[in-house]
């Protein structure tokens, strides 16, 4: 247990949610929720077990069966998420986290039920942020399950605006970039990674390096200048710290333009000597061909070498020869 961390530390609404515990009870538990709460982003797993302790011994508490899911959920541990998610939602009633729990079910491998959560009575009672969220999930579901085109379409909504900077507008640029690019959409894809880009003041996605990849792949700086400027101009946009980002991956590819450049001089050089070294090798092959003892042509040794003939054919040759003429000096013997 981190030293320091005392009940009161803990949320005043879930406190009270602890006060149907005997007090012993409820200061032992809520200290567990707030190690749980402090260690997530450090020591998740050891956060994980500080709530599952808090729901061991307050399985009752809605807000303890919620911090157990949240925090398995961040750890990973989908199934444990989303049963005690499920939990949650019998206790307490309402569509309480429902985009996660469809991200449990797309993480199992079961996109099909995020996509049918995504269209449950509960996911018209979301509010406007947890709307867009559940859209996201459902909209990477249907890229599981082949429907390309259906998962750009569903994230089509009136959030979808690069005009509008709010708390889930670089998630959702970011996924509808995602998803064109997934549909071989590669110029609007680019526009849309420069507007979630311009929205993630806080670095919840790699835009920025997707932007870097695409850049090279729609054909260098120009091409990346003049959507850039589409899309600033879409979102009306001034922000000199983007514009210096941007420029960045300009110079970036400038860079490796000249690399390219640099190296292709020598690659002709070292054609160039290639040939000519050929070109030597054949010539002295020619003046070989034409000097050979048999007096052959060096058209007809080149048919020679072309066919394959070995030296044993030739050894041959000249041994049958030598029995004809050892013969006929036989017959005049006799």
């Amino acid at each position: 247990m981190p030293e320091g961390l005392e009940p009161g530390d803990l949320d005043i609404e879930i406190r009270r949610e602890l006060l149907t515990l005997p007090k012993g009870l409820a200061d032992k538990v809520a200290v567990h929720l707030v190690a749980a709460g402090q260690l997530i982003d450090s020591e998740p797993e050891r956060a994980l077990e500080h709530a599952r302790y808090a729901r061991q011994r307050a399985p009752r508490i809605p807000s303890v069966r919620e911090a157990n899911g949240l925090t398995a959920y961040l750890v990973g541990e989908w199934n444990e998420a989303l049963a005690e998610l499920r939990a949650v939602r019998r206790m307490a009633g309402g569509p309480g986290h429902l985009a996660m729990m469809a991200d449990c079910e797309r993480a199992m491998g079961r996109p099909e039920r995020a996509v049918e959560l995504s269209r449950s009575e509960e996911a018209t009672q979301l509010d406007q942020e947890d709307a867009v969220e559940l859209r996201i999930v459902a909209a990477g579901a249907r890229r599981d399950l082949g429907e390309i085109e259906a998962s750009v379409v569903s994230l089509q909504m009136a959030e979808l605006d690069p005009k509008r900077q709010e708390p889930w507008s670089a998630r959702l640029f970011y996924a509808y970039a995602d998803n064109l690019l997934a549909a071989g959409r590669e110029r609007e894809a680019f526009t849309w990674f420069v507007h979630a880009a311009n929205a993630d003041d806080e670095d919840e996605t790699d835009a920025a390096e997707r932007l870097e990849e695409l850049a090279e792949k729609l054909g260098g700086p120009d091409v990346v200048e003049e959507l850039v400027t589409e899309a600033e101009a879409a979102a009306e946009i001034d922000d000199e710290d983007f514009d210096d980002e941007i420029d960045e991956i300009d110079n970036d590819l400038d860079d490796e333009i000249d690399d390219e450049a640099d190296e292709q001089p020598e690659a002709a050089r070292a054609d160039s000597e290639k040939a000519a070294e050929t070109e030597a090798s054949g010539e002295t092959s020619e003046k070989a061909a034409e000097t050979g003892p048999s007096g052959e042509t060096s058209e007809k040794a080149a048919e020679t070498e072309a066919s394959g003939e070995t030296s044993e054919k030739a050894a041959k040759s000249d041994a049958t020869d030598a029995d004809a003429s050892n013969a006929e000096g036989d017959a005049r013997a006799q």
